[in-house]
């Protein structure tokens, strides 16, 4: 839609033919230096208000993870209060999202130094994350080469989740028809549904910093994060951006969120089978140079974040440079 009103001046690196940033704007300074930086916000996905925050800084410090940039110089928020909220409400809301943004920063070793605040029907909290690094302090996101092995860090599913959890709570005369089928057809339990929601936001939470770090250190060659678009769709962005030629993702295995993947099949289609189900503060899709430095990737970022990560895919040698998911993916519920 926008493709053709040139808003790129051909100079970002790490992104094919300086185009538009794909996770991060990285510019080299006039000192010689890079400044990488990303923006983005959110609505409400969550009833706490405190861990809105924290998910919409671990989403906004994702893309500079995605980088395998780790240190966050300085994070400018984003807020919004909501002004249809009566006055006690919105300054209660709005403090425990500025709480849990602050929080998450600190976590992160930064701080907010700046933003910006408005009134809005929805409240809203968001950033822009900033580092400046040198060369080495960074791994451009276009290096990925045929027979790279694919790892994802985070499992799938949190929209799933968060849509089940907004099915079961919400108000009305009559039960949702959605949760109404999940409990008719007994899909899922009340538990199961609330440990679903559970294990998504605290997968929503967690910041990709330790992913960053153990990027460098093993040699990553490309990487980005799972957010809106989708695996698949954030897997074909990658593709397009890779300076080697005929290079495509493709993807044996889908790490899901323990029922998420029952409820897509059963109750409503997210397409999270297919690839597209969107995703908040999603993991990092990462490539490397071979399996012995993907697992040793594996092996020390669930001894440092005490979750798993998983090989899930390779980069194959296509012309179309369209990226797959294979027949008969298998599907691993954590």
């Amino acid at each position: 839609m926008l493709s053709d009103l040139g808003l790129s001046d051909g100079h970002n690196l790490g992104t094919a033919d300086g185009r538009i940033a794909l996770d991060c704007s990285i510019r080299k300074t006039q000192q010689g230096h890079y400044c990488i930086s990303t923006t983005d916000f959110f609505f409400p996905l969550v009833n706490s208000p405190y861990t809105q925050g924290r998910i919409g800084a671990a989403n906004v410090l994702s893309d500079l993870y995605a980088e395998g940039v780790y240190e966050c110089d300085f994070v400018l928020m984003l807020l919004a209060a909501c002004r249809d909220m009566p006055e006690e409400e919105r300054t209660i809301c709005t403090k425990e999202m500025v709480r849990g943004f602050r929080d998450a920063c600190l976590e992160a070793g930064t701080s907010v130094t700046g933003g910006q605040t408005v009134l809005n029907p929805w409240p809203i909290i968001g950033g822009v994350a900033t580092s400046v690094v040198t060369e080495d302090g960074f791994v451009p996101s276009d290096g990925a080469q045929v027979g790279d092995v694919v790892v994802l860090t985070k499992p799938l599913g949190t929209q799933i989740a968060v849509n089940v959890q907004q099915w079961r709570t919400e108000k009305g005369d009559k039960p949702n028809r959605h949760w109404k089928e999940i409990s008719d057809k007994k899909i899922l339990t009340t538990e199961q549904a609330e440990t679903l929601m559970h294990d998504a936001v605290c997968s929503m939470a967690r910041l990709n910093r330790n992913g960053a770090k153990l990027m460098l250190k093993y040699g990553a060659r490309a990487g980005t994060d799972v957010t809106g678009f989708g695996i698949l769709g954030h897997a074909q962005n990658l593709c397009e951006n890779q300076k080697a030629p005929n290079v495509a993702i493709e993807l044996h295995t889908l790490p899901c969120l323990a029922n998420s993947m029952k409820v897509n099949d059963d109750v409503f289609n997210f397409r999270l089978r297919t690839g597209y189900s969107a995703e908040t503060s999603g993991g990092l899709l990462v490539c490397f140079p071979n399996e012995e430095k993907a697992k040793a990737f594996c092996q020390e970022i669930e001894e440092l974040d005490g979750e798993p990560a998983w090989i899930i895919g390779k980069v194959v040698d296509r012309p179309s440079r369209k990226a797959n998911i294979v027949d008969n993916a298998k599907i691993l519920e954590v």
